[in-house]
């Protein structure tokens, strides 16, 4: 099909040329060899009469034109996708469907064995890809590869579309039979002990870092993971104090991990998971279902 003379099969080899900035890579995604790239590419260049990937030493880059473009073409594209989607009709127990969701290994130990429970339990033949969170997850979600997002409100994108899932409260937690845990934690014994915090893909930090810092608090870190989950097992056998969600706290103490909780030292926000999804699949069936089913998992196990 051709739209004011371009090919529109091309606007999906732009898509993958844009995002791999590589020929044979863009080739490899799309099923294509190499020479069919190539011929793709030099028909790009001449419809747009530019080069849209330079290449700068070994590798190659975007042309300005070619990032400009780069966010309109992905939109159409999930338009598109987003469109084929809306089928009559969605059953859950017939369905081959892959639903890709972004989630923090800290929903992965809470909430997510429940859905995935509930799945099982219901006879469910569709397929669930749980994604770790990047640097951007709100990226994953711009460019279509990935359906739902699981992260705090507070990082939510105001162009899509999002739904509050679950909340928690922060604690500190300590290894059971360290110095800290004979007596009370007082603001002195936390800002003077060494601490255990979870940093995220980037350079940004994690929620209760930031809530923290807000209020001045500048914590002695001694450990950083990329894992909220492990803090725990780590803390184990060590005179550090991590702050953690309320939710993995409990499941930690609950499997017998030697452990003693207390309240923060100063009061922290509460933290709010919510589910974000494109705005362009509001309407889809498949994705009404898997929030559905999320809500339901937080319902039935959670509350």
């Amino acid at each position: 099909m051709h739209f004011r003379k371009l090919d529109l099969n091309l606007l999906v080899a732009l898509d993958a040329l844009i995002r791999n900035q590589n020929v044979s890579l863009a080739a490899e995604e799309l099923h294509l060899s190499q020479s069919a790239m190539s011929s793709s590419l030099s028909r790009l260049r001449r419809y747009f009469n530019d080069d849209l990937l330079i290449q700068t030493g070994r590798r190659m880059t975007l042309s300005p034109l070619a990032e400009q473009l780069e966010q309109p073409i992905r939109d159409i594209l999930v338009k598109i996708d987003a469109s084929i989607m809306l089928k009559p009709g969605f059953d859950p127990t017939t369905s081959d469907r892959e639903f890709r969701i972004c989630v923090s290994d800290y929903m992965l130990h809470t909430l997510i064995p429940y859905v995935i429970e509930m799945t099982q339990a219901q006879g469910c033949t569709v397929k669930l890809n749980f994604l770790p969170q990047v640097s951007d997850p709100k990226k994953e979600l711009d460019r279509g590869e990935a359906d739902l997002l699981i992260m705090p409100d507070i990082f939510c994108s105001d162009f899509h579309l999002s739904e509050p899932l679950i909340t928690d409260e922060f604690a500190c937690v300590v290894w059971d039979q360290s110095d800290l845990a004979k007596d009370q934690m007082t603001m002195e014994t936390f800002m003077s002990a060494g601490h255990i915090c979870m940093q995220p893909p980037n350079s940004n930090p994690s929620f209760e870092t930031h809530a923290y810092e807000s209020q001045g608090i500048s914590r002695r870190v001694d450990v950083r993971t990329f894992s909220f989950s492990c803090i725990p097992n780590l803390i184990v056998g060590t005179n550090l104090i991590a702050t953690l969600q309320r939710r993995l706290i409990d499941k930690s103490i609950t499997q017998g991990m030697p452990l003693k909780s207390f309240a923060t030292p100063v009061a922290l926000p509460t933290l709010c998971e919510s589910m974000q999804w494109h705005k362009y699949q509001n309407a889809d069936l498949g994705i009404i279902w898997l929030r559905q089913l999320m809500l339901e998992a937080v319902a039935k196990h959670m509350c």
